[in-house]
């Protein structure tokens, strides 16, 4: 499978050059996000791509956008590229699949956590203080313990890039009371309608991160929605409360990392090849689940699934 880590896009300026994705400025009004197969963890992108990484994220991503819309409108324009701007066509190979054109939006300061089960940093801030982010949360629960309702729990970036957890309250210091409110809201219902549809299709959505923009006097969805690289996906047939969870995530990747001692510091380590086909299958699955079993469209067969 064809794997691609960097682009340069000659006739549009690059915005931004993340962790994952490339972003060029379009026009006064639209972005051109280009979704690579660089992962990351602990802050630092690996050496080592993971083929076709960026093509479920993306693809995963406009699902959601089209089947929450209702709910939030979103910077979602097209991912046809036959509805590009016409340079766009020579890099057709490269844009396939990976690429979205979407509408500017200043994003606010905050990331919308939603969490449905204690996990990763959560489950450790409620053992030491009885709650998330302010959220007192019954006691006695275990790792992996599904919450009695879903809690908003969001978080903002240090300097260094690393999440600090945040209160409602300061939430609304950052933001103004009705835009917190508001955020919450449709967080909230965002995460609770993906919740049981991937529930109808053997899926938990343990927690998820959207993030927000201003677009005019409008609040939209922006960057990813509910993707192996802001949530925790869990497979329910084998949840168990009280022990970690097999995922359909990058959590595979950062498990891997924590056996051979590396959690950030120096130089990040190459991923060998099983990790790396390991990975690629579990991001496979999770889209067949989740949208299809194969994707198919006048391209023709995308990913094709044996099981």
């Amino acid at each position: 499978m064809d794997r691609l880590t960097e682009t340069d896009i000659q006739e549009f300026p690059l915005v931004r050059r993340g962790k994952v994705r490339d972003i060029y400025e379009i026009d006064s009004e639209t972005l051109l996000i280009i979704t690579t197969d660089r992962i990351s963890a602990f802050d630092s992108v690996l050496p080592t791509p993971i083929p076709g990484r960026g093509k479920i994220l993306n693809l995963i991503s406009d699902f959601w956008f089209r089947k929450l819309s209702h709910i939030v409108p979103n910077h979602r324009i097209t991912i046809d590229i036959d509805e590009f701007p016409e340079p766009l066509g020579k890099y057709r190979k490269e844009l396939i699949h990976r690429s979205m054109l979407v509408k500017k939006a200043d994003p606010l300061p905050v990331e919308c956590i939603v969490r449905g089960y204690l996990a990763g940093g959560g489950y450790k801030e409620y053992k030491r203080y009885g709650s998330i982010c302010g959220v007192q949360i019954p006691a006695g629960l275990k790792i992996s313990s599904r919450l009695p309702e879903p809690i908003f729990t969001p978080s903002t970036k240090s300097k260094t890039g690393h999440d600090i957890n945040i209160t409602f309250e300061e939430t609304e210091r950052l933001v103004g009371k009705e835009t917190a409110r508001f955020i919450r809201e449709k967080s909230l219902e965002l995460y609770r309608e993906a919740s049981e549809y991937a529930d109808r299709k053997g899926i938990i959505i343990a927690d998820t991160k959207f993030e927000f923009g201003k677009r005019g006097n409008k609040i939209i969805l922006i960057d990813e929605a509910l993707t192996p690289d802001s949530s925790r996906f869990w497979t329910k047939e084998r949840y168990k409360e009280g022990k970690e969870q097999d995922g359909f995530d990058k959590e595979f990747v950062r498990g891997y990392l924590r056996s051979i001692n590396w959690t950030g510091e120096g130089a990040p380590p190459p991923l060998p090849k099983d990790i790396v086909a390991r990975t690629q299958k579990l991001y496979f699955t999770l889209y067949s689940r989740l949208v299809g079993r194969n994707y198919v469209d006048k391209e023709g067969i995308l990913f094709k699934f044996k099981n």
